[in-house]
């Protein structure tokens, strides 16, 4: 019987049996003795392991402050901006980042490569500078390139380690980038930023991506990096800057190294490389189903809209964003069967109008105004393109953008202009005569949800409010989600 009792004893089920206190402190005894075990014998990474280059309390700190307000929705707070650029270049190319830059909102800085000039006013309208540190030790060896790309590609290491609270992305971009940064934050907000992300988007030009990799998120059109890959790459990036020492820039030597940590590039439409050369007008009229996030390279195409500057240009497209962030460049379909119109409509841009009726097949597809980033040749691109004809018959009437309104509630209205070359001929045929009188199209449209993007992508419908059969000078069109079994093309 004694030795049945000592049996039941052991029983490792019967320690429900013991008192409270006695379980307490056992408790207490066992998980203190397995957890200095446990950071004594386990090679498993953890945040208490601390780099050389980092400060062990600001990690920390921060990562009890990301999941303490785990909860909250990512708001641009928790962003925090690298900003590539050069004492040479940032006297002229500031006023691109004071277009999205707001001071006491936005977080991150502009690094230089050197401290500006005493004379020189710092302006309050920018991010603050740093200047990298010195990279002399690294190796470069790409003779077509310039070292400046390893400075930049230290930018997220530098940002990192500045030790900043609740940061959960970090995105980089070049002085001559443009953020719509309501919609950057609409984007990130899709994805767990406590997971390993890296997301941007490539070249539009196929040259450039064959020489520098699709896997590549462009730098100009910015990228973002998520903490917890943060983390990961800064314990990388200096030796594996000095592995990849023959690649070009900046952005292939990050994505080099992420190359090794395992983390591939996340694509989303709406960053812009802008890799092309000419006008970009047909680019930006048949914008994907996706936010505007950024834009790049303004100065080497020729301006969004006639008769302005490269920044005009900008600051026109950024006042009518303000008005409706996620509508910006959102492209739609209109078709008029008793004239035998389609109209196109690039929110906030352009309007085309074709005086017969078109596939929307053919209407989303980008008219070819531009050509290769490096070659000047009309193609190839990483997406589909249709030729601008000769015949001024096969050619829509396009209309520029002349104005916004509010007109009440959650309602716009843009107002769009003809616009024509002066040299320009006009078709003579009827049907393109009658469509010549129109000079004015007036969009009417209700505030795009930011919600909308977590659902499936969609093209939203529209409809021509004066369908009649007499051409008016004026055309009234109303831009609106689809209704469920609602085609872009009516039934011919």
């Amino acid at each position: 019987m004694s030795s049945t009792r000592k049996t039941i004893n052991h029983d490792p089920f019967n320690f429900i049996l013991v008192p409270p206190t006695i379980k307490a402190i056992y408790f207490c005894c066992v998980a203190s003795v397995s957890l200095i075990l446990y950071f004594v014998l386990s090679n498993h990474p953890h945040y208490f392991t601390q780099h050389h280059n980092v400060v062990l309390p600001t990690i920390f700190n921060h990562r009890t402050i990301t999941t303490v307000n785990d909860s909250d929705k990512t708001n641009i707070s928790h962003i925090l901006f690298g900003i590539g650029g050069s004492v040479k270049s940032w006297n002229k190319r500031r006023h691109y980042i004071d277009l999205w830059w707001k001071p006491n909102v936005t977080r991150g800085f502009i690094w230089l490569d050197q401290k500006p000039s005493p004379n020189i006013t710092w302006p309050e309208t920018s991010p603050e500078y740093k200047v990298s540190a010195d990279t002399s030790r690294f190796k470069y060896s790409c003779w077509y390139g310039s070292r400046s790309a390893i400075r930049i590609a230290r930018i997220v290491k530098e940002s990192f380690e500045l030790g900043f609270e609740n940061v959960r992305w970090f995105v980089m971009g070049d002085d001559d980038t443009v953020f719509f940064t309501d919609n950057l934050v609409t984007v990130l907000a899709k994805y767990d930023h406590n997971q390993m992300y890296y997301i941007g988007g490539n070249s539009e030009s196929v040259e450039q991506d064959v020489i520098h990799s699709y896997t590549v998120a462009y730098g100009g059109g910015g990228f973002a990096i998520s903490y917890p890959l943060a983390a990961e790459l800064v314990r990388v990036l200096d030796g594996c800057i000095d592995r990849y020492d023959a690649f070009y820039g900046s952005d292939q030597k990050v994505r080099g190294c992420l190359s090794e940590i395992g983390v591939p590039l996340t694509k989303e439409l709406g960053f812009h490389q802008v890799d092309i050369r000419g006008s970009p007008y047909g680019l930006l009229a048949a914008h994907p189903v996706a936010p505007l996030v950024s834009l790049h390279h303004l100065d080497y195409v020729e301006p969004m809209f006639p008769g302005l500057t490269p920044i005009d240009s900008v600051k026109k497209l950024v006042r009518v964003y303000k008005m409706d962030p996620g509508r910006t460049l959102q492209h739609s379909f209109c078709y008029d069967l008793r004239r035998n119109w389609s109209v196109s409509v690039s929110w906030g841009y352009t309007v085309q109008l074709y005086p017969s009726l078109v596939t929307a097949k053919n209407l989303e597809t980008a008219l070819e105004t531009f050509q290769t980033w490096r070659s000047w040749e009309m193609g190839p691109y990483t997406f589909n393109t249709r030729s601008v004809s000769p015949d001024p018959c096969k050619r829509p009437l396009v209309y520029f953008l002349d104005r916004v309104e509010s007109v009440g509630g959650d309602e716009t209205l843009t107002m769009y202009k003809r616009y024509a070359e002066k040299e320009e001929k006009d078709c003579l045929q009827r049907d393109y005569i009658a469509a010549l009188k129109v000079q004015f199209f007036n969009v009417s449209a209700s505030e795009f949800k930011r919600n909308l993007w977590n659902k499936a992508p969609r093209r939203q419908c529209c409809e021509i409010i004066d369908g009649g059969e007499g051409v008016q000078n004026v055309v009234l069109l109303k831009v609106r989600g689809c209704n469920r079994f609602e085609s872009v093309i009516p039934p011919i």
